[in-house]
């Protein structure tokens, strides 16, 4: 065999390879940034533009520390661009303050929101027309409202946006949790209070995402401190709610994500992981994929990262126009990683019990 053929059957062996070290509906698998432009970096947010993928998260020494700002990447040109800090606690305080937990949302027709928070849990809204690349100055919401705590917001079918949102406030019976809704239908500009959903006490649950279903139902799912997942229901499209319970689904008290797919199923992105006894672990591994067709039954579809004693969480997910999944989530608080999905491709096995299949 010759120089040129040989190249030619170790480059096709390098591709099978390559296809075969992927999971089942994997399409592609990058860091965000590299260099990292920060010593630490958590809570993910993405979504998709006229003009491309837009990701951001906040980003400092350490959490909690005053030069923690809101950092962006755009992906245009088949690359993700250089990282910039969007927004920071100087902009709105003195002495500065740290930001988190930003979350983006595309008004359709309308500016692209930034919703973030400062170290006093004030929360913030920026505005850009430019699909990120440049943006507004900050703008307080007032009236006991938050904007989006960690998840997006989604686009209702009468028009409106509804918010998913939580507080986490001190009480007499102790740390109490507790989730709400904000209603806008005026494109963003204004929003209602909904709730509080439940008492905070016998599910202290926060975080919440919003799935579809038939009939103007919709489910919310998210995090507690009970070692599982909640869920909750409303059947007209979110103005009022039924009662929070507890999902067969466990997970460590860390941020979960979820989205309805355009064939009507559901994924869900959140650790597996707790132990029997309900109190949730210190690591925040496995992350995982879940696949669901009515929000109740739920299908193992992948691991996306399973390495004890790390932390791989607080992910975003969404699906774009061109039906494929994008997944962005914290890895080791050093970098954020983006995985797309071909939801089509998926390999499904049952999770009976709360146990991910082997």
């Amino acid at each position: 065999m010759n120089r040129a053929k040989l190249h030619a059957a170790l480059f096709s062996l390098a591709l099978v390879v390559s296809a075969a070290a992927e999971p089942a509906g994997v399409v592609r698998s990058e860091f965000i940034f590299d260099p990292a432009p920060h010593p630490q970096c958590h809570a993910s947010t993405i979504v998709e533009t006229k003009s491309g993928l837009v990701t951001a998260w906040f980003g400092g020494t350490k959490e909690g520390n005053p030069d923690v700002g809101i950092w962006l990447a755009r992906h245009t040109g088949g690359k993700w661009t250089a990282p910039v800090e969007v927004a920071n606690g100087a902009e709105t305080e003195d002495p500065r303050v740290n930001c988190l937990n930003p979350v983006l949302f595309q008004v359709p027709g309308g500016p692209l929101l930034l919703f973030y928070k400062t170290g006093k849990w004030w929360a913030y809204v920026k505005r850009s027309t430019d699909d990120g690349a440049t943006w507004s100055k900050p703008e307080r919401l007032y009236n006991g409202l938050y904007g989006p705590v960690k998840n997006k917001p989604v686009l209702l079918t009468d028009g409106s946006i509804l918010s998913p949102t939580s507080v986490e406030i001190p009480s007499p019976k102790g740390r109490c949790w507790r989730v709400h809704f904000e209603r806008s239908t005026n494109g963003g500009k204004s929003w209602e209070f909904i709730g509080p959903v439940n008492d905070g006490h016998e599910i202290q649950a926060i975080q919440p995402s919003i799935l579809f279903h038939p009939n103007n139902r919709l489910q919310a799912l998210g995090r507690t401190q009970q070692g599982r997942l909640f869920e909750i229901w409303s059947d007209d499209g979110g103005l009022t709610w039924g009662k929070m319970s507890l999902m067969n689904l466990p997970n460590n008290n860390s941020g979960t994500d979820a989205v309805t797919l355009r064939d009507g199923r559901h994924l869900l992105v959140y650790n597996h992981a707790g132990n029997r006894d309900g109190q949730p672990r210190g690591d925040r591994s496995p992350l995982n994929v879940a696949v669901s067709k009515d929000g109740k039954l739920w299908e193992a579809a992948l691991v996306l990262e399973n390495t004890p004693r790390q932390e791989f969480s607080y992910p975003a997910v969404i699906q774009t126009r061109d039906g494929l999944v994008h997944i962005t989530y914290t890895h080791r608080r050093l970098n954020i990683r983006h995985v797309v999905i071909d939801p089509a491709k998926l390999a499904l096995k049952p999770i009976v019990n709360g146990e991910w299949p082997k």
